[in-house]
């Protein structure tokens, strides 16, 4: 039977050279922020897991000592590694590795990122376990991800929207369940900042089969009135767009 985690593999390996360029994983404000967030000193040791093309490791790798990456995707990495060459970065290395059990001694972190990944995780309290093992005390964790509002019908849909859009998709989680599963593992909350990007429809369907984007279509299509505003669903330039909600949280030890 296939894992979510064999999922993940299966989908990322085959989009891995579209996060290399994607506007929402290299966003610019966003990565900045997370720098702001994280205080990152010179001297710290830095896991990014779930990295992806390493544009979160990249990101911090000028102001701190070292930056490890970790992924579950082969191909990703492969797609980091030619960046960080690109880049001549001498201190960010990668590593083929699992959020559930990371190959890591307890306490050897100042700093984890997670950037775009968490909603990916098919057990995210042990996720969020794990992030906390390996960081020494005075730790921080970094979280960026997409998430919903308090709103019962827009965390339905949104959730089976992405779904849709990727087959590896767990759950993207409201601000108040981030608050709660963190303290749940152990970690003290520093703050939380949801935010909205107002993105195409086709941030939804490039790259899904055509199966999946009659669903995300059909699904758009049947929303009354109220819902359709609730998603901000609008049309510019002959062009449908919407809500995506995300959150930014860091917490420490």
């Amino acid at each position: 039977m296939e894992s979510a985690e064999d999922r993940v593999q299966k989908i990322f390996g085959e989009r891995a050279a579209f996060y290399t360029t994607s506007a929402s994983h290299t966003d610019r404000q966003v990565l900045a922020r997370v720098i702001e967030m994280a205080q990152p000193k010179p001297y710290w040791t830095v896991l990014d897991v779930a990295t992806g093309s390493g544009h979160t490791a990249f990101a911090l790798a000028p102001h701190v000592h070292s930056v490890i990456g970790v992924d579950l995707t082969p191909q990703m990495l492969a797609e980091a590694e030619h960046l960080r060459l690109s880049q001549s970065l001498s201190n960010v290395t990668f590593q083929l590795a699992d959020i559930h059990n990371l190959p890591f001694d307890d306490k050897a972190f100042e700093l984890v990122t997670c950037r775009r990944a968490a909603h990916h995780f098919s057990d995210i309290r042990r996720a969020l376990n794990e992030m906390r093992r390996v960081l020494r005390a005075g730790g921080r964790v970094v979280i960026d991800d997409r998430s919903v509002p308090e709103d019962d019908f827009v965390d339905r849909c949104m959730n089976l929207l992405d779904t849709y859009h990727d087959e590896s998709h767990i759950r993207e989680y409201r601000r108040s369940e981030w608050e709660h599963m963190l303290e749940q593992a152990g970690f003290s909350i520093e703050a939380v900042e949801p935010y909205v990007k107002h993105r195409p429809l086709t941030s939804l369907t490039d790259d899904v089969s055509e199966e999946n984007v009659k669903k995300i279509r059909e699904t758009l299509n049947n929303l009354s009135g109220p819902q359709r505003e609730a998603f901000n669903l609008i049309e510019e330039d002959g062009q449908l767009y919407l809500n995506h909600w995300f959150v930014m949280v860091s917490a420490a030890v």
